[in-house]
C-alpha cells in the first residue's frame, strides 16, 4: 500500500515551496509594472504620485490579499494538511451540499485562467532576451520552453521541487537586490507603504480600474499557496513567505523608482523590470528570468493536477488516470490534463503572440476563484461555529476587496479575458454535468435485503452442476449498509446467470474526506465462504482496487478466517493461491421515464463517460480478470434526503 510522507518543516521543505509555490506569483515583477505603465495617462507615467501610488497599491494588495488572506486565514482551512478550494468544499459538503456550484466555480475559473500563467511569463522572459539578441525569434523559443516543461512534468514535482527550489532561491535573492539598489536613486519611493498614496491615485487618475486590473496581477498566484499546501506544508509556506515577500516589495520600489528617475525613457511597452539591470548584468538576469518563468509554469501545473485529482474524488470531474512518480504526500502526474494544458497554453501564445497582449487578457478569470474562496471560508467558518461578529466583517472585506479587482478586471473582457471566461464556462459545465449525470444516476439504484441472496449463493456454491464461475468472486457493491445489497448485483449473481464460486466477496468504498486515510471493516455473512468487505479511503488515497482487496483477502488468511488456496486439487497440492474474478456491473440507459431536464443531464453524462476512464482502470482492476456487465437503469423517485450518493 502506498505509504503518503508529509514534507518535513526544514531547509529542503522550505526550499521546495520556493520552487514549487511562488513561480507564479514570484514572476509577477516581469510584468506588472510594464501593465501599469501601459495603463497611466499619456505623459503622466513618471508622476511620482502616480508611480508611488501604484506600488502602493501592490503593497497593500500583496498584504491584504495574499498575506492577510491566504498565509494568515485561508491556509488554516486545511483537510489535514491538504489546501485548495476542493479541499475547503470538502471540509463542508456534507452540512451545506448545495456549495458544490460554488466550489465548480471556484475550480473551473482557476483552471482556467492559469491556462495563460505560461504563456505570459514566459513570454516576458523571452522578450527580455530579444531585446538583448534581437535574432532570436519569441514565438518559436516560448513554445519550445513551454513544449520542455511539460514534457518532464512525469518526474514528478517532488524532485522538480527540489531541483527548482534552489533557482528560484537565487531569483528571489537577485531581484530583491536589483530593486534595493535601484531604489537608492529614489529613497523616498519607500512613502509607498502609506496606503494614503494608493487611495489617492484611485481617485485621480482617470481610468483607475485599469490600473488596479494591472495591480491585480502581482496576487493572481495566491492561490497556489493554498492549492499546493499539501505538496509543500503550511508552516514551510509560511516562512518561505516572508522572504519572497520582502524580495517582491523591493523589486517593485526598485522599479518604481527608475521610472521616477527615468522619465525621458519611459516608452511603450518599456519593462522597467529588465532596465533596472546594470547592463553588465543584462545576461545573467534575463538568464534568470527564463529559468524563472519556467519554474512559474510549475506553481499552474502541480495546483491544476491536485485540483482535478480532488474533483475526481469528489465527483466533480469524469474518471481519469491519474499517477504517482514519487512517495511523498500530494505528488501526482495526471497524463490527460498535462497533454490538454499543453496544448492550451501553446494556443494562448499563438493567439495573443505578446506579453502586452496576454497582460490585457490576465487575471479576470482568477478573482472569481478568490471570491469562490472567500464564500466557501465563510460557510467553513460557519461549520466551525464560528461567530458571526467575526465571520462577516471577515467575509465582506475580502469581498469589497476583490469585488473591486473584479470589477477592475472586467475591463479586460473584450481585450481577451472572454478566452479564459470561456474555458471556465466549458470547464465548470462538465463538472455541473457529470456531478448532477452521477446523482441522477445514483438515484436509479435499488437495494434489496440481502440474506435470502446469502442464503441463495451459500446453495449455489454447493451445487456442482453449476459451471464454476470463480473461487474468489469479487463484486465493487454501492449498498452503504451490510443488511442491503444492489439490485442489479443480485440480478448478476443470480437471476442473469448463476454464478458459482469458492468464496463471495463484496466491496464498498467509502471516499473519506480525509486525504490519505486507508482501514477497512469485515463483516462475515458466512465463515470461510461469504463476506463484505468495508474500505475507508481518502479522497487522494488513489484508488486501488485489486491491491486492497488481495492485501485485506491475505490479512484475513493469516488469521484464519479464509482459505485462499486453489480449490482444484492439482493446484492444490503446490499450494498455488485461488483465482479471483472481479464482476463490474454498469448500468445504462433504457427506456426510462425522465423529466426532459434530468434525462438531458443523464444523456450528457452518458458522453462525457464515453470520454472517461473505464470503471475497470479507475478502480485499477487487471482487464483480464474483470467481466464487464450491463443492466437497464430503473428511475427512482425520491426525496433529496433519500438519495444515494
Amino acid at each position: 500500500m502506498r505509504q503518503h510522507q508529509k514534507v518535513p518543516f526544514g531547509i529542503m521543505g522550505l526550499f521546495m515551496a520556493i520552487g514549487i509555490v511562488y513561480g507564479d506569483i514570484g514572476t509577477s515583477p516581469l510584468y506588472v509594472m510594464k501593465a501599469i505603465l501601459n495603463g497611466l495617462p499619456s505623459g503622466q507615467q513618471s508622476n511620482p504620485d502616480y508611480v508611488l501610488g501604484a506600488i502602493s497599491c501592490i503593497i497593500w494588495t500583496l498584504t491584504l490579499q495574499t498575506t492577510v488572506k491566504y498565509v494568515i486565514v485561508t491556509l488554516r482551512a486545511d483537510n489535514r494538511g491538504e489546501g485548495g478550494i476542493l479541499s475547503l468544499f470538502a471540509l463542508i459538503r456534507k452540512k451545506y451540499r448545495w456549495t458544490y456550484v460554488i466550489a465548480a466555480i471556484g475550480a473551473a475559473t482557476l483552471l482556467a485562467d492559469g491556462i495563460i500563467t505560461p504563456a505570459i511569463t514566459v513570454v516576458s522572459a523571452v522578450e527580455g532576451l530579444n531585446a538583448l539578441i534581437p535574432s532570436i525569434p519569441i514565438i518559436p523559443v516560448t513554445i519550445a520552453i513551454i513544449l520542455f516543461l511539460f514534457l518532464i512534468q512525469p518526474l514528478g514535482t517532488a524532485r522538480l521541487g527540489k531541483s527548482f527550489g534552489g533557482i528560484m532561491f537565487l531569483w528571489f535573492t537577485m531581484i530583491g537586490i536589483l530593486g534595493l539598489f535601484a531604489l537608492t536613486h529614489y529613497p523616498i519611493i519607500i512613502k509607498a507603504f502609506n496606503p494614503m498614496y494608493a487611495i489617492l491615485v484611485l481617485k485621480t487618475v482617470p481610468n483607475a480600474f485599469v490600473i488596479l486590473g494591472a495591480v491585480f496581477l502581482c496576487t493572481t498566484g495566491a492561490e497556489a499557496l493554498y492549492s499546493d499546501l499539501g505538496h509543500c506544508g503550511l508552516h514551510n509556506i509560511r516562512i518561505s513567505w516572508i522572504y519572497v515577500k520582502v524580495t517582491l516589495i523591493l523589486n517593485y520600489l526598485g522599479q518604481g523608482a527608475w521610472i521616477i528617475t527615468h522619465p525621458q525613457l519611459i516608452v511603450k511597452d518599456v519593462n522597467p523590470f529588465f532596465t533596472i539591470m546594470p547592463e553588465w548584468f543584462s545576461f545573467i538576469g534575463v538568464a534568470m528570468a527564463t529559468l524563472a518563468a519556467i519554474i512559474a509554469s510549475q506553481a499552474l501545473i502541480s495546483g491544476s493536477f491536485t485540483i482535478i485529482s480532488e474533483a475526481i474524488s469528489l465527483d466533480l470531474w469524469p474518471n481519469i488516470q491519474i499517477k504517482y512518480p514519487t512517495e511523498i504526500k500530494g505528488q501526482m502526474y495526471i497524463p490527460g490534463i498535462n497533454h490538454a494544458l499543453l496544448v492550451l497554453c501553446i494556443l494562448m501564445v499563438l493567439a495573443f503572440q505578446t506579453s502586452s497582449n496576454m497582460e490585457a487578457a490576465y487575471g479576470l478569470s482568477i478573482t472569481i476563484t478568490m471570491m469562490m474562496t472567500t464564500l466557501l471560508l465563510f460557510m467553513y467558518l460557519q461549520h466551525m461555529k464560528q461567530p458571526l461578529w467575526f465571520s462577516i466583517p471577515l467575509t465582506t472585506f475580502f469581498l469589497t476587496i476583490e469585488g473591486f479587482f473584479f470589477v477592475a478586471n472586467m475591463f479586460k473582457f473584450a481585450h481577451g479575458g472572454f478566452a479564459t471566461i470561456l474555458i471556465a464556462g466549458c470547464l465548470f459545465t462538465i463538472m455541473l454535468i457529470w456531478y448532477n449525470g452521477r446523482r441522477i444516476k445514483n438515484r436509479c439504484a435499488t437495494y434489496e435485503p440481502i440474506k435470502p441472496t446469502i442464503d441463495t449463493l451459500d446453495r449455489i456454491s454447493a451445487d456442482e452442476t453449476i459451471p464454476k464461475f470463480a473461487t474468489n468472486l469479487v463484486y465493487v457493491t454501492r449498498a452503504k449498509y451490510p443488511n442491503e445489497m444492489d439490485s442489479k448485483v443480485i440480478y448478476s449473481l443470480v437471476k442473469k446467470q448463476p454464478k458459482r464460486a469458492d468464496t463471495y466477496w463484496f466491496v464498498y468504498l467509502h471516499r473519506s474526506d480525509e486525504p490519505y486515510q486507508f482501514r477497512y471493516h469485515v463483516k462475515t455473512y458466512i465463515p470461510q465462504k461469504i463476506f463484505r468487505i468495508d474500505i475507508y479511503s481518502g479522497f487522494k488515497q488513489g484508488v486501488h482496487m485489486d491491491s486492497f482487496v488481495h492485501l485485506i483477502c491475505k490479512e484475513l488468511q493469516d488469521s484464519g478466517k479464509v482459505d485462499l488456496m486453489s480449490r482444484y486439487p492439482s493446484l492444490r497440492e503446490s499450494k498455488t493461491e485461488g483465482d479471483f474474478r472481479f464482476v463490474v456491473v454498469e448500468r445504462i440507459v433504457h427506456n426510462m421515464d425522465l423529466p426532459p431536464f434530468k434525462k438531458t443531464i443523464l444523456s450528457l453524462y452518458y458522453t462525457i463517460k464515453k470520454f472517461a476512464t473505464s470503471d475497470t482502470q479507475i478502480l485499477d482492476l487487471d482487464p483480464s480478470i474483470v467481466t464487464l456487465e450491463y443492466v437497464p437503469l430503473k428511475y427512482q423517485k425520491i426525496t433529496e434526503n433519500d438519495s444515494k450518493d
